[in-house]
C-alpha cells in the first residue's frame, strides 16, 4: 500500500476555489472530523481563533479513493506558472477514444468557463484537438484530457 497523501493548494479566497475544485472534480466538502458535528466545533475545540475559521477549506472525493485536498488562505497572490498542475480526465484520459472523449472535454470547458475558469490554449496530437491547458478562478493551470 503506499503513502497516504492529500494536497493543498494556497489561494485567496478558499472557499470559493473549493467550490469550483468540487465542481471539476466531483468532489464533495470534507466532514468535520470525528466527535464534532461541524468544522466550527472542531475549530472552537482546539482554540484557532474565530477570524481565521474562514481561512481554509476541505475537499474529499466522495467515494474516499482520490486525494484529499485543501484551500488555504495565502497573503500573497499567483506570481508565476505553477511548477505542479492536474491533468483532469474530464473526457476520461487518452485510453478512451477520441471520438467518445474529445465532446466529453468540450462540455467540461463550457462547464468549467461557466464556473469562473479561463481556456489558455488547446493542443494537438496527429492533427486533432488533444487536450485544454485552463485556469481556475485563481490562475493555477491545469489540462482537460
Amino acid at each position: 500500500m503506499g503513502t497516504r497523501w492529500s494536497l493543498t493548494i494556497d489561494c485567496a479566497r478558499p472557499a470559493r476555489l473549493a467550490a469550483f475544485w468540487a465542481l471539476a472534480l466531483g468532489y464533495t466538502e470534507k466532514p468535520a472530523p470525528a466527535g464534532f458535528g461541524s468544522w466550527e466545533e472542531w475549530f472552537a475545540h482546539h482554540e484557532v481563533p474565530e477570524d481565521e475559521w474562514d481561512q481554509g477549506a476541505y475537499l474529499c472525493d466522495p467515494e474516499g479513493v482520490g486525494p484529499g485536498l485543501t484551500f488555504m488562505q495565502v497573503p500573497e497572490s499567483k506570481v508565476v506558472k505553477n511548477r505542479l498542475h492536474l491533468d483532469v480526465q474530464a473526457g476520461g484520459g487518452r485510453e478512451t477514444p477520441w471520438e467518445d472523449r474529445w465532446p466529453r472535454v468540450v462540455e467540461a470547458v463550457e462547464r468549467l468557463t461557466a464556473a469562473g475558469a479561463t481556456v489558455v490554449r488547446e493542443d494537438e496530437l496527429q492533427g486533432r484537438p488533444d487536450h485544454v491547458v485552463m485556469a481556475d478562478p485563481e490562475g493555477n493551470e491545469f489540462c482537460l484530457l
